[in-house]
């Protein structure tokens, strides 16, 4: 039923109901046939529902009211940095100087947005600590990818073929590894200590003139910081490879530290997480990279360079570069939402943001750990992972308590990563998140760990209170249902 129990539209379907009209054509009539081919014409009458305008409306409004996002709720997706966009860069984004021009268009006609994408690549460079970004890369994986191309480009540059592995720890974003291989890489796990940081004599053993780069971010996917950062960074740099930051976890240092300080020689960032552009829905989303010095000729052309005169253009004579990786010049609507969040919170204000998101994170743990397992004791960074080893011992597992979360109308956690993690729930607040969003869900995350005390099988069928019940993930993930079939 999709509102105040009408059926579905196309139940409600009756001949002849029409909720458009079109005006009378006033261009000659040509049978389809010379218009498309035949080849190309359907031979059946397509089926849909013939409804009128308010039915359509409805229908489509109360669709609308099941989605959910940050704007009507807690979102609090762990390594996914879910946080609030700020409607002024939306209205900035729509500006008319900035939505009607168009790629193709000669440089001197669009020097607005040059110069807009010419200082977010100065904004990144400082905020980073690298000497050199590009805005090409369309996602964060994509600019792992980037990196890593950059990264083998060097290499090869020093006739050094040999280098053919890239160091994961296995805290990892599944994205690492799986970009490692794409770029042509043989992905090499590192273990974590009894810490959740990365074992240093595991990373020295594995760590060979084979070794082209490590992929870290830090803090790691547990929400943890790596303390012997540098030490890692040396152990790479002393077998002549490369450290790469996967920039997800930028919500937890901007302002407080940079990779660039760390040691780290490759950056991407994620705008649509860190940056607030819009995120979800798959896409769309903006995974600048940044390098030190010695890599800066191998980033993708075009850059975007500020010429002697002031004026801005594109630089396509890079001979050392890896190519375009997209097409024109990255995700534009995305970088000028992030370079407009940049400008309105100032330095001050994107350290603030780091304070508070940790400040979040830690207040949370605190009050959810007398509940739930957790596996780390040490102060987390942005986010945490708590276990649900405790309720799995009483017949309720992760999955169950991150459905019963839905009858509460939360988005739940991220669940069962990182893998070391039995059980694992793993939650990241945000800095945008008032005291009073975080301890109703911290309430009813509590309410559920006692429900599996006393009333186990209420969590284990959940949902309750949803449009639709309790789903066989494994059937419905094998043979989904994608569209409306009349019984």
């Amino acid at each position: 039923m999709d509102n105040q129990n009408q059926p579905l539209i196309f139940e409600r379907s009756r001949e002849g109901r029409v909720a458009f009209s079109l005006p009378e054509l006033d261009v000659p009539e040509k049978p389809l046939t010379e218009l498309v081919g035949e080849a190309y014409l359907r031979q059946d009458e397509p089926h849909f529902p013939e409804v009128s305008e308010l039915e359509l409306i409805r229908h489509y409004t109360a669709l609308s009211r099941r989605n959910f996002g940050v704007d009507n709720g807690f979102y609090p997706l762990g390594s996914c940095t879910m946080k609030y966009n700020p409607k002024v860069n939306e209205q900035v984004a729509r500006l008319d100087g900035l939505t009607k021009i168009h790629p193709y268009q000669d440089e001197q006609t669009v020097q607005g947005a040059l110069e807009l994408l010419y200082r977010l690549q100065e904004n990144l460079q400082e905020i980073t600590g690298m000497d050199a970004v590009t805005l090409q890369p369309a996602a964060g994986a994509h600019g792992e990818w980037t990196g890593l191309m950059i990264i083998r480009a060097y290499h090869e540059s020093r006739a050094d073929f040999k280098r053919t592995k890239v160091i994961v720890p296995d805290t990892a974003h599944g994205t690492n590894p799986a970009s490692a291989a794409v770029a042509g890489f043989e992905a090499v796990t590192v273990k974590s200590n009894e810490n959740g940081l990365v074992d240093l004599d595991d990373l020295r053993r594995v760590a060979d003139e084979t070794t082209a780069a490590l992929m870290l971010t830090n803090p790691n996917t547990l929400g943890l910081f790596e303390t012997q950062i540098q030490d890692i960074a040396e152990i790479i740099h002393e077998a002549g490879g490369k450290v790469y930051y996967d920039g997800a976890n930028m919500n937890a240092i901007m302002g407080v530290t940079r990779p660039g300080d760390m040691g780290y020689d490759v950056v991407h960032l994620n705008l649509h997480k860190t940056f607030t552009g819009p995120h979800g829905g798959g896409g769309p989303g903006s995974g600048p990279v940044g390098v030190k010095a010695d890599l800066a000729s191998f980033l993708p052309k075009p850059l975007i360079m500020k010429r002697e005169n002031g004026s801005f253009g594109l630089d396509f004579d890079r001979p050392q570069s890896i190519g375009r990786v997209k097409a024109f010049y990255g995700n534009f609507g995305i970088n000028v939402r992030a370079y407009a969040y940049i400008r309105t919170m100032g330095g001050k204000g994107l350290f603030q943001v780091s304070k508070d998101a940790v400040l979040n994170a830690n207040y949370m743990l605190k009050r959810l750990s007398g509940y739930f397992e957790t596996p780390f004791k040490q102060l987390c960074k942005h986010e945490f992972v708590l276990s649900g080893s405790r309720q799995k011992k009483l017949g309720v597992r992760t999955l169950d308590m991150a459905k019963r979360l839905l009858d509460f109308g939360y988005y739940p956690p991220t669940i069962y990563f990182p893998l070391l993690v039995d059980e694992a729930l793993m939650i990241e607040p945000t800095e945008t998140e008032s005291k009073e969003t975080l301890d109703a869900f911290i309430d009813h995350l509590i309410e559920i760990a006692k429900e599996a005390e006393s009333a186990p099988e209420k969590v284990q069928e959940a949902p309750h209170q949803t449009v639709i019940g309790r789903l066989d993930e494994t059937r419905a993930a094998r043979h989904p249902v994608l569209r409306y079939v009349k019984e």
